[in-house]
């Protein structure tokens, strides 16, 4: 197969932005996510893919030749792989982009095992954020829950785990204002929604859970999505258009791991090898 691999800024995606990967297999110390992606486009490059820095313009999808337009020129294929991620939501305040990975991170089962012993705050209130707070009393001393409205939408039992759970703090009607620390996280300033009275909290980490945002606008309705916008596939990867096939954190899932995008690249790889076959 001919492979070309556009990316926007540089191969690894969200992993550039984990400081250390602790589940992962093959890794039973742990790697960081920029010599993981490393590690993979040097893969990738040993097997011949070529690998172009550029952003999508515009695609046409729906023939048999499908044509991606790039600030780097136009390309055209018997197949399109789409691995474009889902990227977290943020809560746009000050500090949140200074802490990254220096305690600020989007995901608990990534990141939990670096907080032992500390205090964490999570923000948000559905199903994630409550699950992977009552998930990170595994490891943290305490952890408070910061949730803009006085209930959750996470689902009943859920929430019953998180106010059963002795570590579990919350903290109704409050937004984030600020995240503060010298060269780490430190504590977060909190508004109360309904008083406007601001508070400090001492943390070592912040949590954002308030949902992902897949990265699909610039398909423009060629390829089925879901409500939230996420890819729907078959068990196959395989999209509803012939020889378009989607894997990783941008397609319908319960799981969103570095593990589950692997597996998922590998099914649409075989199964775009397999359409190419047929075509003859």
């Amino acid at each position: 197969m001919d492979t070309i691999l556009i990316e926007k800024t540089f191969p690894g995606g969200l992993l550039m932005i984990s400081e250390y990967i602790e589940n992962y297999p093959g890794f039973p110390s742990g790697t960081s996510g920029p010599e993981l992606a490393a590690a993979l486009r040097d893969q990738a490059e040993r097997f011949g893919t070529a690998i172009l820095l550029a952003e999508i313009n515009s695609v046409e999808l729906t023939g048999d030749q499908k044509v991606v337009r790039t600030t780097e020129g136009e390309f055209k294929a018997k197949t399109v792989i789409i691995a474009t991620g889902a990227k977290p939501r943020r809560l746009r305040v000050p500090g949140e982009n200074e802490f990254l990975g220096r305690g600020v991170s989007y995901c608990a089962t990534c990141d939990g095992p670096l907080f032992r012993d500390k205090k964490l705050a999570v923000v948000g209130g559905g199903d994630t954020a409550v699950e992977d707070a009552v998930y990170l009393t595994r490891f943290a001393q305490d952890v408070t829950i910061i949730h803009r409205r006085d209930k959750f939408r996470a689902a009943k039992i859920i929430q019953e785990r998180a106010f059963a759970n002795p570590r579990v703090r919350i903290l109704w009607d409050s937004v984030v204002q600020e995240i503060n620390g010298d060269s780490e996280v430190g504590g977060v300033c909190v508004r109360n929604v309904k008083t406007d009275a601001l508070s400090d909290l001492a943390v070592d980490g912040v949590f954002v859970l308030i949902g992902q945002d897949p990265d699909t606008a610039f398909l423009a309705g060629q390829v089925t999505l879901d409500e939230l916008g996420y890819i729907a596939t078959d068990p196959d990867m395989r999209t509803n258009l012939p020889g378009v096939f989607a894997a990783g954190d941008v397609r319908v899932k319960t799981l969103r791991q570095i593990v589950t995008a692997c597996a998922d690249g590998a099914t649409a790889a075989s199964s775009a090898e397999k359409y190419i076959e047929a075509l003859g």
